[in-house]
This record gives C-alpha cells, sequence and structure tokens, in this order.
C-alpha cells in the first residue's frame, strides 16, 4: 500500500523524468510510447519506469487516457549526524527529526558526518538523493 501522497495524471501526460506509481512503488519514468488509436479503440501507451526506492524496473500498459497514480515527493535538506556501514544517520534541517537511510552506492565514498544531503522522502520510504 502507497502511504504517500498522490494525485492523478493521464498516463499520455508523463514525461520521462517525471514520477508515477507503479505496483504500489514510485517510479521515475524512462520511456514512453504511445501507438496510434485503432479502429477500435483508444491509443495505448507502454510506459517504462525504475523504481525511486528499489531500482526495479516496472512497465505498464494501458490506454494513454487512463488515469495513473502520481506520487509527490518531498524533497528535504538534511545534516549526516552518524555512519555505521551501509547506514547513516540523517537529520532532517526543518523539524530536526531523525532518520536511519541507507546510503546509495554511489555516494559510499563521498559521504561524511556533518555534511548536507538531499533527502527524497514518501511516506516512510526515504533515499539519499545528493549531497548539498
Amino acid at each position: 500500500m502507497v502511504e504517500g501522497e498522490t494525485r492523478q495524471e493521464e498516463i499520455k501526460k508523463c514525461k520521462p523524468g517525471s514520477f508515477v506509481v507503479i505496483d504500489e512503488e514510485p517510479s521515475i519514468v524512462k520511456d514512453l510510447k504511445i501507438s496510434k488509436t485503432g479502429k477500435h479503440g483508444d491509443a495505448k501507451a507502454r510506459l517504462e519506469a525504475v523504481g525511486i526506492f528499489d531500482g526495479q524496473k516496472r512497465v505498464i500498459v494501458a490506454p494513454a487516457n487512463h488515469e495513473i497514480k502520481v506520487p509527490i515527493i518531498e524533497k528535504k535538506n538534511a545534516q549526516v549526524l552518524s555512519i555505521s556501514n551501509d547506514f547513516a544517520q540523517v537529520m532532517d534541517l526543518e523539524d530536526f527529526s531523525t532518520y536511519e537511510v541507507k546510503i546509495p552506492e554511489e555516494l559510499k565514498d563521498s559521504i561524511k558526518e556533518g555534511r548536507e544531503v538531499l533527502l527524497w522522502k514518501f511516506g516512510n520510504k526515504l533515499i539519499i538523493k545528493a549531497l548539498k
């Protein structure tokens, strides 16, 4: 079940780089192909996306004018308090709440205690997207 806030959007309006929810997982759109309208119905859309939090590739095929959920992702600034193995304890710089977040592979060498990071939050899922 998706815990974060969502809104509805037609599939044909989801451009590469935008966000959608497929299989209850927020994902980033990588490709969208729309076929021509057939003799007996709607144009079909084939949308390819990759999960933001799990990295899984997902594909959905549906009529182009069908609605799909679009996640509203909170982008927050946080400070790294401590690092232990593959996890960082970070503190939100707005409300000072702390979270335990897995450090992404590509940031393992550059993340240090005291550094500011950009967090993406959807429901109770968190990911470190970049260093500030």
